[in-house]
């Protein structure tokens, strides 16, 4: 063990801790060590609700400890909140200090504080990552990106997306234990591969992920601003989880539950007898289709900001024209990721950041290099690409109606949405993703995990996806007809038919 190392590890005190030391372990594992650094020239005054109402604490003359409730989290029972939750107990006032944490190593460093791997003494089966802040050495409009920040992750239950296991306040350092990401980010993944550009399946993968993380996101109200490769961390397990939330701001949404029922002809039913005048089934009776089709809507389409904030690369042309900017910019940003996981490249880049946005303030759109023999999954990616690149946010997609739009792109067919986190992630140069029971051997190139869910999926789609089985219990007595491929299930949206005589 080394001099620097034994220092860390000497702290009987939560005052004694020094996070001042130079570290020569130093990776990417964390994105706060991005190479594209955002900008942060936000004016805007932002007015912050005490979001840790729910959050027991305990306050000192120097210290200020919270420790997040588990109890409604999804991941009450993994061994992160276990180790927590020891700490916790053998603590003498019952809450979790600094001095029970192990700092290991330098993670990384960016805009506002350093990143730490550690571990809770006396347990070496979690590691967790440390987020250290340094007030005094911050400005007043730094420190209300801190406090969004810490907002914003006390918030989070989402498997895509960070826990926050406890949020620590001592002498003039902000702490935030969250998890920690083995596998790196995407952009240094991105970097280990040939011509950096990753697979179309791989792409979908990682899209498809990014995607839901984004439609929780914006179900809160949360504008993210700041998706870019470096921000999007890769698991132990391999599946992503976004991080940096500083520069996110938050806005009101509104649910919406859409129901929609459209009539039509039975298709097919002339086989079954019947002449031009209509269609007759056996017993001489007309046939119909009712096409039902409901969906779920949750996206901050009243969003507004004038802070210019991001990455210059993935900043959208309404975001530089001081104009105010909503939650299109996030949409805009995921067409960007979208298209550098195909390319190597962000679709504006210049020689220098005054021509690249130059380049996506202009009215120039989105061009390709397309190779022969690409398949239609290239083709779908472009598409969907296009779509998103649009420079008019009240026309591009997904900026109306969110990832319940982007789900139906063609692009995204075959997923199964509901059960997107059992899905084994693309084996790609770089990536040594952890076999668990929670993400068996399926993959994303269309099914499911096993026969076993499959059978489940075709049986829920049979029984209309729940709201079949619903409808039948209520004493009705329509036949159903099971979903065709370009009627899936995307986690907020049901389409079934229903079959009843005119």
């Amino acid at each position: 063990m080394d001099v620097e190392e034994t220092q860390l590890h000497r702290c009987p005190s939560d005052a004694d801790l020094d996070f001042s030391f130079n570290s020569t372990a130093t990776d990417r594992t964390f994105a706060s060590s991005s190479a594209r650094s955002s900008l942060a020239r936000s004016s805007l005054t932002l007015s912050f609700n005490d979001r840790l109402s729910t959050t027991s604490s305990t306050t000192t003359t120097t210290t200020t400890t919270t420790t997040i409730k588990n109890s409604l989290h999804h991941r009450k029972c993994d061994p992160h909140w276990s180790a927590i939750k020891t700490a916790t107990n053998l603590s003498t006032d019952g809450k979790l200090h600094l001095r029970h944490l192990k700092l290991l190593r330098h993670l990384g460093t960016g805009n506002l504080g350093r990143v730490f791997l550690c571990q809770l003494r006396d347990c070496s089966d979690a590691s967790f990552a440390l987020k250290v802040i340094d007030k005094d050495s911050l400005t007043k409009k730094k420190l209300s990106h801190v406090q969004m920040e810490g907002e914003i992750l006390s918030m989070l239950d989402h498997p895509f997306l960070p826990t926050l296991y406890a949020h620590l306040e001592v002498s003039h350092y902000s702490c935030l234990l969250i998890d920690y990401c083995p596998n790196g980010d995407l952009h240094s993944l991105l970097r280990k591969q040939p011509g950096n550009r990753l697979p179309v399946q791989a792409v979908k993968f990682f899209a498809a992920e990014v995607l839901v993380a984004l439609e929780y996101l914006h179900a809160l109200g949360v504008v993210y601003r700041d998706l870019k490769p470096e921000n999007i961390l890769l698991r132990e397990d391999g599946h992503i989880m976004l991080s940096d939330f500083d520069l996110c701001f938050k806005a009101d949404v509104v649910p919406t539950f859409d129901r929609r029922v459209q009539k039509k002809r039975m298709a097919g039913s002339m086989r079954k007898g019947g002449n031009c005048f209509g269609a007759v089934n056996r017993r001489g009776v007309e046939e119909e289709e009712e096409v039902v089709e409901e969906e779920f809507v949750a996206e901050p389409t009243a969003a507004s900001s004038r802070s210019c904030v991001g990455t210059h690369e993935y900043l959208a042309p309404e975001l530089l024209s001081g104009n105010g900017h909503g939650n299109g910019v996030d949409w805009w940003a995921f067409g960007v990721l979208v298209y550098e996981l195909l390319y190597g490249t962000t679709p504006f880049k210049g020689g220098s950041k005054e021509s690249t946005l130059r380049n996506i303030a202009s009215s120039k759109h989105v061009t390709f290099h397309v190779m022969e023999g690409e398949g239609k999954a290239m083709e779908d990616a472009r598409d969907l690409v296009k779509k998103l690149l649009v420079k008019n946010p009240g026309q591009r997609l997904g900026c109306t109606k969110g990832a319940t739009d982007i789900k139906r792109h063609p692009f995204f067919d075959g997923i199964n949405w509901p059960l997107i986190r059992n899905y084994k992630p693309p084996e790609v140069r770089g990536l040594v993703a952890k076999k668990g029971r929670s993400h068996p051997s399926g993959r994303l190139q269309g099914g499911v995990s096993s026969p076993r869910r499959r059978s489940w999926w075709r049986l829920w789609k049979k029984g209309g996806g729940g709201l079949g089985s619903l409808l039948r219990n209520k004493g009705s007595s329509p036949r159903y007809c099971s979903l065709s491929n370009s009627q899936h299930y995307n986690g907020n949206y049901h389409h079934y038919t229903v079959r009843k005589s005119a």
